[in-house]
């Protein structure tokens, strides 16, 4: 069957759990079955159909080529195998999709894998899956929003299939990584999906909710695959029963749900409770317009008030930055994207166009730097589309892009990028006669601009209109033409507009006063997105003002809490903003560079350990500790981290150069055998090292023999332990009972996904740590910090 004429049903029905119903071994592989065992993994398809599947997924969820390597099984051949076999066994009548999983590996900050291995990877998977008659690629459980739009763009660009993306969350709503429901909604739907949706890691009563908040974010059709609620440890049951978790599907529909299917733990006895359960049931109806947004992978900003995009990442005119280009001092630039986030941006400019500097490999560099140390969106600024795309494939998010104009070949090159990437766009009101002096003329240049991107298919609310601002020096007339196009292009063709505001004022005295008035005036006659130095004299404070004012602001709150403790006090300077930064902010913000910098500088003054207990140690309990409370996400404390490292490395130079050891205590991590999961076991190891732990991480699917021998080898008096699945929680309760018997004095602290407090003290465990941060609190106390 077609799977576009399958979307137009009230309802569309996925199958449950595969792994489930495999009956894995411990350390089977199920992408070998494929090959191996072919009736196996058939016979699993055939009872979801039974059942009431129309359509199933291939057993090639972990069939990528950096999951399998050194496994012996080769990533195409067993796709090409999993996709033919379900073929064979389901017929004509029913749609195969593809299904394609996360690598298993972090981006930086977190990780090494780069975007582009990412895509090779992905890219292999959809070729191979492509060429062996799959009607559609499904891409599911994905918590990093970068490493899921790789594997978007590698679908969309390698194969005409259409794509459903599901992604999975945590109970706070958003991702493993830090994305929010609405970031990825925005940049999956603007991407291309053809559907998208939540599946794995909760069941259904925590993932409703979530369903709620993606329905309002989205157009396209909505897919819920939850869990059968969660495993307990000791059985492996999963809680809830078909019925009980068919009970809830009534509800999903009501919030809009087209595409119902199941994930861990359910069977094909779930599908078939589903489909019964909606059989007379009618789908609820969806908001009619989405809200004009942009994101990055760990922030939305809506664009339903007049929001701050922050001017200083650019280096014309700034000497220090065009320096800091030129040398790749990325840190710099960090400092400048944090001065202009604190001081009230809520986007910021990045362009790093200067003699001499190839923007096309620069640019990316610079947005992954900036993205480390800020989560709000970014505005790509480049006349270069070599350099725009290159930003635009490693941009988490949704960007702008600024920018394009009313010339034809500006429009043909930069258009097709906007559509491709799912981006918004400026619109300069120039053509090839230049910039037209009339607000009629400019106002018909935005028209032609907005006719373009619709032909494109670039919704409306992605087209942002700059009116461009002259400064006033050149004639009395010309800010009231600008103000007037302004005014018309906000009323009368309803889009975001943008001016470059201190444009006003060039060649004139008193600059700011300018500034700040023909500001007032612009937000008055409709300037929505004001680019702005966020940290110049009034700037911010007359947009905070206007927001308030004009009862964007309610309560005042936000305009409170910004002046609550304000009494006249002088604007930031616009010097240099590195310059007073601290040892334990450099830590915190994630600057390696200032903090190899500050360390060396503290050490004139200090011992090295207190300068270690003292500054470093305290400024990564901060960071763990908004970590836990969900102010910053696992990029923030991973960049930390990292930016301790470097401090670190400086400190463990001077010791060295002194005889003194500076490790804290030494620690075996690794995650136990028949267990292939390492990212949660890797950001551990970040974070004790940088907490001055020695710490010997033996890898994945360790025997338990070897991680007792290491034990006692290197001394250690603490073990960590990592386990993701429920069939290798056996292995993990082994080791422990052979470091009891033959090394007792040593401690145990274990961690993964399927484990609580309850079964860790069952098996023996003396620690469960949740997260990374509970482990580095265990290590204080075994090593009596």
């Amino acid at each position: 069957m077609d799977i576009h004429t399958l979307l137009k049903n009230e309802y569309v029905f996925l199958d449950g759990g595969m792994g489930t119903m495999l009956h894995l071994k411990p350390g089977e592989l199920p992408e070998r079955l494929n090959l191996t065992e072919p009736q196996r993994v058939a016979e699993v398809h055939r009872a979801y159909v039974r059942a009431g599947a129309q359509i199933v997924y291939s057993n090639t969820f972990g069939a990528n080529p950096i999951k399998l390597a050194g496994t012996g099984v080769d990533a195409a051949q067993s796709i090409s195998a999993a996709v033919s076999l379900a073929k064979q066994a389901v017929g004509d009548d029913i749609c195969v999709a593809l299904d394609i999983g996360p690598t298993g590996q972090l981006m930086p900050p977190a990780g090494q894998m780069t975007f582009d291995q990412a895509y090779d990877s992905f890219k292999t998977m959809c070729l191979a899956g492509a060429n062996a008659g799959a009607d559609l690629v499904v891409i599911e459980t994905m918590s990093d929003l970068l490493e899921t739009k790789a594997a978007l763009l590698a679908a969309k660009e390698n194969t005409d299939l259409p794509v459903f993306v599901t992604m999975t969350f945590t109970e706070n709503g958003r991702t493993f990584t830090g994305c929010p429901i609405s970031a990825a909604a925005i940049t999956l739907e603007g991407l291309g999906a053809s559907a998208i949706g939540i599946n794995c890691s909760l069941g259904p009563g925590e993932i409703l909710p979530m369903m709620k908040e993606l329905s309002k974010w989205t157009s396209l059709p909505l897919i819920a695959k939850p869990n059968a609620g969660l495993p307990d440890p000791v059985t492996s049951e999963y809680h809830l029963t078909a019925e009980d978790f068919a009970e809830f599907m009534p509800q999903f529909a009501q919030c809009g749900v087209q595409i119902f299917g199941g994930c861990c733990g359910t069977t094909p006895d779930f599908i078939k409770a589903v489909r019964a359960k909606l059989e007379n049931v009618k789908r609820g109806d969806r908001a009619a317009v989405c809200p004009a947004a942009v994101c990055s992978g760990t922030k939305t900003v809506l664009l339903d008030m007049p929001r701050i995009i922050g001017e200083r990442i650019n280096p014309t005119g700034k000497k220090r930055m065009k320096q800091a280009l030129l040398d790749s001092d990325f840190d710099y630039i960090r400092s400048e994207a944090i001065s202009q986030t604190d001081s009230g941006a809520d986007i910021l400019d990045v362009n790093v166009g200067t003699p001499g500097i190839d923007e096309s490999a620069v640019l990316p560099l610079a947005v992954n730097a900036i993205l480390e140390v800020t989560d709000l969106p970014l505005q790509l600024d480049s006349s270069s589309t070599q350099a725009l795309e290159a930003a635009l494939r490693v941009y988490p998010g949704k960007p702008i892009i600024n920018s394009v104009n009313g010339k034809k070949e500006s429009l043909e090159a930069v258009l097709p990028l906007v559509k491709h990437y799912g981006a918004a766009v400026v619109g300069l009101t120039l053509d090839e006669n230049g910039i037209p002096e009339t607000a009629q003329q400019r106002f018909d240049l935005a028209k032609l601009i907005l006719e373009k991107a619709r032909s494109l298919g670039i919704p409306e609310k992605d087209v942002f209109i700059d009116c461009l601002t002259l400064t006033a020096s050149t004639g009395e007339t010309g800010p009231g033409q600008t103000l007037k196009a302004v005014r018309r292009v906000r009323e009368e063709l309803g889009l975001q507009t943008v001016l470059g505001v201190s444009n006003i004022s060039f060649g004139l005295p008193n600059r700011p006063l300018i500034n700040r008035s023909f500001l007032a005036m612009a937000l008055q006659n409709g300037l929505t997105l004001p680019i702005i130095n966020p940290m110049a004299e009034g700037m911010t404070d007359t947009v905070r003002a206007f927001r308030m004012l004009s009862g964007y602001d309610p309560g005042c709150e936000n305009f409170i809490a910004a002046y609550q403790n304000a009494t006249a006090a002088p604007a930031p300077a616009v010097g240099d903003s590195s310059a007073d930064i601290t040892l334990e902010g450099a830590v915190i913000r994630g600057l390696r560079q200032d903090a190899a910098r500050l360390t060396q500088k503290a050490l004139e003054d200090m011992p090295a350990l207190e300068v270690v207990d003292k500054i470093l140690i305290p400024a990564l309990d901060k960071v763990g500790e908004d970590y836990e409370k969900g102010k910053v996400f696992l990029p923030q404390l991973i960049q930390a981290a990292t930016a301790a490292q470097s401090a670190f490395g400086v400190i463990k130079q001077a010791m060295a150069a002194k005889g003194v050891k500076a490790d804290k205590g030494k620690i075996v991590i690794a995650t136990v055998q028949g267990d292939v999961h390492d990212i949660g076991k890797n950001i551990v190891r970040l974070l004790l090292e940088n907490y001055g732990y020695e710490v010997f991480d033996l890898g994945k699917d360790v025997p338990p023999q070897k991680i007792v021998d290491t034990a006692i080898e290197k001394k250690v008096k603490l073990v960590g332990l990592s386990a993701l699945m429920t069939t290798t929680v056996g292995a993990m309760e082994q080791t422990i009972k052979l470091l009891n018997q033959q090394y007792p004095s040593c401690k145990t602290v274990v961690g993964g996904a399927v484990l609580t407090a309850d079964y860790a003290q069952k098996i023996g465990a003396d620690c469960y740590a949740k997260d990374a941060k509970a482990t580095v609190d265990y290590a204080k106390t075994v090593y009596g910090e």
